[in-house]
């Protein structure tokens, strides 16, 4: 049952602020209170559980070892998210997604396995028998790959769940879990579809106070 308490704290933090109503997708119909001078409100009754189931999911996977892949490319939310999946020890995507990640597991952790063995060969001298042209392209590479791939080097297998921030920018993220039958979980503002996300959490998925009010509790539910 939807707390008054919690419901002040998401209000606090700007969670029910959805977009301007001309930008709305339909879908998300039932989870809107209304609209104020042109914005939708979303009904935070609604957010409130829906919130509480999404972390029960997330808290059980957390306590069976399981992983959650944190997906964000949205400028102002990188660090926070980079810093969220890191406080819970799990992997992350930030800055760019890398098309079939999820879809081609096999190819992007051979990337990730080259990444591996040139750090460890640089950790071990072995860059010093190449000129100093031939070890920079080979520093400036491991520096590119790890911008890409460095949240998800330690990631063996495909995450058994991704919790994605903004679903209408990191739409192929949401396509290929889908695709590849992992469960998502995610913040849907008044522009998104919640069509075929598992634990979809209405809210703001702009304003920082938003965002880091609901990835703070996302990385608490992985500890």
């Amino acid at each position: 049952m939807a707390t008054k308490s919690s419901i002040k704290e998401m209000f606090e933090n700007a969670v029910h602020v959805g977009h301007r109503t001309q930008k709305w997708n339909p879908r998300m119909k039932k989870y809107l209170f209304g609209e104020k001078s042109g914005v939708h409100v979303i009904n935070l009754e609604h957010t409130v559980t829906m919130l509480e189931d999404a972390l029960q999911f997330l808290s059980k996977l957390s306590k069976e070892g399981k992983k959650v892949l944190f997906i964000s490319t949205k400028p102002q939310s990188l660090k926070l998210v980079e810093e969220a999946a890191k406080s819970a020890n799990m992997p992350y995507v930030v800055s760019r997604w890398i098309p079939g990640l999820l879809t081609n597991f096999k190819t992007i952790k051979a990337r990730v396995k080259y990444l591996t063995d040139l750090e460890e060969q640089e950790a071990s001298g072995e860059f010093e028998k190449f000129t100093k042209k031939e070890a920079n392209t080979l520093k400036k590479q491991i520096v590119k790959l790890k911008a890409s791939l460095g949240g998800v080097q330690n990631l063996s297998d495909l995450p058994d769940a991704v919790f994605v921030v903004d679903v209408v920018r990191d739409k192929i993220a949401v396509q290929e879990s889908i695709k590849m039958k992992i469960p998502v979980v995610a913040l849907v503002d008044s522009n998104a579809d919640p069509s075929g996300i598992a634990y979809p959490i209405p809210a703001n998925d702009d304003a920082l106070k938003s965002l880091s009010y609901m990835t703070e509790k996302v990385s608490s539910a992985c500890k």
